[in-house]
């Protein structure tokens, strides 16, 4: 079983580590995952090549269960890679094992090699840290963050990631999660939203809507990005303060 890591080792770990992760990503994620006591659960949905895979495994207590959720079967790949990416996905597969075991983390993971709606019987009781970074579609989006949401413990939190920038997933959020009494908005990193699960009956104070739709000003300036990377305008997105080669995230 491995052991906590520091946030500054699993950054290190995971440098070289293909992945949608910034750095004040991987801090959010750590904060989240050491909160989990021993018999906890977290559920990652969406692996790829286990950049954030290892960052959990590497936070969490040794006695919590980590579970990860990705069928690699070459659709939802990567922005812009939808379908069609078949004999890419068992490089993908082969990656996540080998980076895992490389950071040392590999038997504290279970690995469900099926798509997210079909592994609700493969993980048992209540989930104590949700990541969803699955597919981005609204459909499959809005499944995850509803369906896994649901079996957030009270206290627990789920972390969404390419909120506000995906469209898919901003719309998913606004539908589930902004008008929802059972979820309150903590913040973000970047493009990585955080929800903890409240008791039922709990009413949300306006400020916790007013504050997501407060993101979309953010999620407007994101879309623009990626249309001007699509129409070949790159140099324009520095005028908006993107400085990255890829999409925002």
């Amino acid at each position: 079983m491995s052991e906590r890591r520091t946030l500054a080792e699993i950054r290190a770990a995971v440098a070289d580590v293909e992945g949608w992760l910034t750095d004040d990503q991987i801090g959010r994620l750590h904060t989240a995952a050491t909160r989990v006591g021993a018999g906890g659960t977290i559920v990652e949905i969406g692996s790829f090549r286990g950049r954030s895979t290892i960052v959990l495994a590497s936070s969490a207590d040794p006695g919590v269960a980590v579970v990860a959720i990705d069928p690699h079967a070459g659709n939802d790949r990567g922005p812009q890679e939808i379908d069609g990416f078949v004999d890419e996905a068992a490089e993908d597969n082969e990656r996540f094992e080998r980076n895992l075991a490389e950071a040392g983390v590999r038997e504290h993971v279970t690995h469900h090699r099926v798509f997210s709606d079909d592994a609700h019987d493969l993980v048992d009781g209540e989930i104590d840290v949700l990541f969803v970074d699955g597919a981005h579609r609204f459909g499959p989006a809005r499944a995850d963050i509803r369906d896994w949401g649901a079996r957030v413990c009270p206290g627990g939190r789920m972390l969404i990631h390419d909120s506000f920038s995906s469209i898919g997933v901003t719309l998913a959020i606004l539908v589930e999660l902004t008008p929802s009494r059972s979820w309150r908005y903590v913040g973000r990193s970047q493009s990585l939203a955080e929800y903890v699960c409240e008791a039922r009956g709990v009413t949300r104070p306006r400020s916790n809507v007013l504050t997501q739709l407060g993101e979309l000003g953010w999620f407007v300036r994101n879309v623009l990005i990626k249309v001007l990377i699509v129409v070949g305008l790159r140099r324009w997105t520095r005028v908006l303060g993107h400085r990255q080669e890829s999409w925002p995230y």
